[in-house]
């Protein structure tokens, strides 16, 4: 398939692909909400070594990998992973309205990957990027705005390094771990990852 083929397969937004985001978005907006007061109260519990929060990190960052390997649209993790930002908002947020631009850097970071193969090629390899990069664009944002003082080599580094991990291995493992159990239950035969079926 040429690469202008593919990238204009991957732009063509079905209804089926909008919904299925949207019900992602909202799925995992409710878990985001619920994931705040996690994180909420695990903090306390690493004050020894305040970076170490960062290793839950990665639960917010599944809608960022999974709408891509599941949809394979242009953007599909951006909207995604923002709309369930603005969904945990709506619920109730400490974070306001930073979530929102928090919900688009993810999105864009775990959409990268996907993008720069052009939306040809699902791999673990992808995930774990998307992964990875949808951790240190959210945790680039946490330590610009919310820990500007902090310091850099004893928290900034190794909290955005911990984000990254955390995403690799929960949204990006996480996600095609996520769409292999899915598979064999048909639900996704409408979409080009469902015909990976045949092949598992």
């Amino acid at each position: 398939m040429p690469d202008s083929t593919a990238l204009a397969a991957a732009g063509r937004w079905r209804t089926v692909d909008i919904l299925t985001c949207a019900v992602l978005a909202v799925a995992f907006g409710v878990v985001f909400w619920a994931w705040n007061f996690v994180w909420e109260g695990i903090s306390p519990a690493l004050a020894f070594y305040p970076p170490l929060s960062a290793v839950i990190y990665g639960l917010w960052l599944i809608p960022a990998v999974l709408a891509p390997l599941i949809v394979r649209k242009a953007g599909a993790g951006v909207f995604t992973e923002a709309l369930a930002a603005s969904i945990s908002l709506l619920l109730g947020s400490q974070w306001g309205l930073t979530l929102l631009y928090q919900g688009l850097l993810q999105g864009l970071g775990g959409e990268l990957p996907f993008a720069a193969a052009l939306y040809r090629r699902f791999s673990v390899v992808q995930a774990l990027a998307g992964g990875a990069l949808a951790g240190v664009a959210g945790t680039l944002w946490d330590v610009f705005y919310w820990f500007p003082t902090a310091d850099l080599w004893a928290f900034k580094v190794p909290y955005v390094a911990i984000a990254a991990l955390s995403g690799a291995i929960v949204a990006g493992l996480g996600s095609k771990a996520l769409v292999k159990a899915m598979l064999p239950t048909g639900v996704l035969d409408r979409f080009p990852a469902g015909r990976e079926r045949t092949r598992i």
